[in-house]
């Protein structure tokens, strides 16, 4: 199995899927981290080019946490995230045509902010031009069709799983992927008064309640043409 997960800002993967995602590993599989955006501007002090570079760092010991095998950065700015940018686009697909997915976890298609929403449609779309060949390409062209499961919202907000992960062995790991992300948690605690590791315990508690879980993650599949599987996907 070869998984691929895309992800807005680094940390939103760790939030959102980083449970599912080391289960994986732990079952044998090859698990990618991707993040469309550097997270420049998660910070009310500290400059936008230092913090993508702290940030970038940060996603990295997260990763090497989760166990997966690599970390792409596409390093696109902040609050200018476009599904629509056709460098981000081709990014995106020669992300895939490299991974190689079995199946993509990214956000869902209606979230709470621009970015993730456009994250979305760079992975579901990006995933679809893997199998183009319409513009220059660095990897050969894969399946058009990867299957995609949509990752819970941002406090479960608007969001009704119709499956879970019970990730109650993995939830520790989680917490210390979501915990490198230092930046965001002490800026997240200094700026909106949120202890952000104890938000996410929390909501991965309640998913678990759901699914007769100590703790889970949710999931809901991204149901169009040809995006469907006869094989379970997710661990």
């Amino acid at each position: 199995m070869i998984v691929l997960a895309v992800g807005c800002h680094p940390d939103d993967l760790e939030i959102a899927c980083s449970g599912t995602l080391r289960k994986y590993v732990e079952q044998g599989a090859d698990v990618f981290m991707c993040h469309v955006a550097n997270g420049c501007h998660g910070h009310v002090v500290i400059e936008p080019g230092p913090l993508a570079e702290i940030r970038a760092k940060e996603a990295e010991a997260a990763g090497a946490i989760i166990g997966a095998k690599q970390v792409f950065n596409l390093n696109v700015n902040d609050m200018e995230v476009d599904s629509h940018d056709p460098a981000v686009m081709d990014a995106m697909a020669d992300v895939v045509r490299f991974v190689r997915p079995d199946v993509i976890i990214t956000h869902n298609d209606d979230d709470y902010m621009q970015d993730h929403t456009e994250t979305s449609r760079i992975a579901t779309n990006g995933s679809f031009c893997s199998g183009l060949n319409h513009r220059p390409r660095q990897y050969d062209a894969f399946s058009s069709f990867v299957p995609v499961f949509f990752m819970d919202t941002l406090a479960g907000v608007n969001f009704q799983p119709t499956h879970y992960v019970d990730i109650t062995d993995q939830i520790d790991i989680k917490l210390r992927a979501l915990r490198c992300h230092e930046s965001q948690l002490t800026w997240m605690a200094e700026h909106d008064g949120i202890d952000f590791a104890d938000m996410v315990r929390t909501c991965s508690k309640y998913r678990g309640y759901q699914c007769g879980a100590s703790y889970a993650e949710g999931f809901r599949p991204y149901n169009v043409y040809q995006r469907y599987s006869a094989r379970p996907l997710l661990p």
